[in-house]
C-alpha cells in the first residue's frame, strides 16, 4: 500500500542561520516530520501562503498535521488581548485557519497539535483561555523556557482518542493557552487531572477522523496518534 502523504503546517521566520547564511526562512522542530515518516508515512511541509491556496494543497494530501506554534490571534474568537498573550502571526493564523476549513469540507484526516487544536476549535466558533495559570496556576502545563514540562492526561472512554489511547498517559506539554468555550459539534476527549481539556475531536458522523491534542506528541516516542491518522488517510 502506497505511504500517505501528511501535509505539515510550518511558520516563517525573519532570521535563521545556517553556515554562512542569516536569511528568512520556513521552519519547523524536525520532531514532526520524524514522527510522520516514523509512522510510516510521507512529510510534505507546507509554508504560509494565501488562504485560496489550501484547498488545492489539501486535495493533494492524504492526511494534515497543524503544527504547535505562538498564540491565536485574539480578534480571531472576538476577545480582547489579555496582559500575557504573546505576539501573534496574523499571516499564519489565516493559512492554518484555511487549512483546517479545507480538511473539514474534504473529510481529509486532521491531526492538530497544541496550537492546532486550539485552532482547530476557534475554526469552530469556540474560544480560548488567554492565560491558563490564571485558571489553574502554574504546575504542570509548561517547563521553564524551551522545556517540555510532563503531566497526566486521561482519555475519555468511548471516544476515538481512547482507541487509540486506551489508558492514562504521561505526556510531553508546553502550552499556556487552552481551550475555554467548545466550538460547535467538538467533543472533549481528555483531560488532565486538573479539568483542563487535552483533547477534542468531532465525531465520527460529522468528519472521518478530525482529533486535536493539546500536549506535544512529536517531543515523545508514542506513535499512536500518528498511527491513527495514517489508518484514517488510508
Amino acid at each position: 500500500m502506497a505511504q500517505p502523504l501528511v501535509g505539515i503546517s510550518t511558520y516563517l521566520e525573519d532570521s535563521v542561520r545556517w553556515g554562512v547564511w542569516d536569511l528568512p526562512a520556513a521552519v519547523l522542530p524536525a520532531g514532526y516530520h520524524r514522527m510522520v515518516q516514523h509512522a510510516g508515512g510521507i512529510a510534505a511541509l507546507l509554508p504560509p501562503d494565501e488562504p485560496a491556496a489550501a484547498a488545492r494543497a489539501v486535495a493533494r494530501l492524504d492526511a494534515l498535521v497543524v503544527a504547535g506554534g505562538p498564540d491565536v490571534g485574539p480578534d480571531r474568537y472576538g476577545a480582547d488581548r489579555h496582559p500575557r498573550t504573546g505576539p501573534t502571526h496574523a499571516a499564519r493564523d489565516s493559512w492554518e485557519l484555511a487549512l483546517i476549513e479545507a480538511a473539514l469540507t474534504s473529510g481529509t484526516p486532521l491531526l492538530g497539535v497544541c496550537r492546532g487544536m486550539q485552532l482547530l476549535n476557534v475554526a469552530l466558533g469556540g474560544t480560548l483561555v488567554q492565560h491558563l495559570p490564571d485558571e489553574v496556576g502554574h504546575g504542570g502545563h509548561s517547563g521553564p523556557p524551551g522545556v517540555f514540562a510532563q503531566h497526566l492526561v486521561k482519555p475519555v472512554p468511548g471516544t476515538r482518542l481512547a482507541d487509540a489511547l486506551p489508558e492514562a498517559v504521561s505526556v510531553p506539554t508546553y502550552h499556556h493557552q487552552a481551550v475555554q468555550r467548545l466550538g460547535r459539534d467538538l467533543v472533549p476527549s481528555a483531560h488532565a487531572e486538573d479539568g483542563t481539556v487535552e483533547a477534542l475531536e468531532l465525531p465520527a458522523e460529522a468528519h472521518p477522523f478530525a482529533l486535536a491534542v493539546q500536549w506535544h506528541p512529536e517531543a515523545g516516542a508514542d506513535l499512536r496518534l500518528l498511527s491513527a491518522l495514517l489508518a484514517a488517510s488510508r
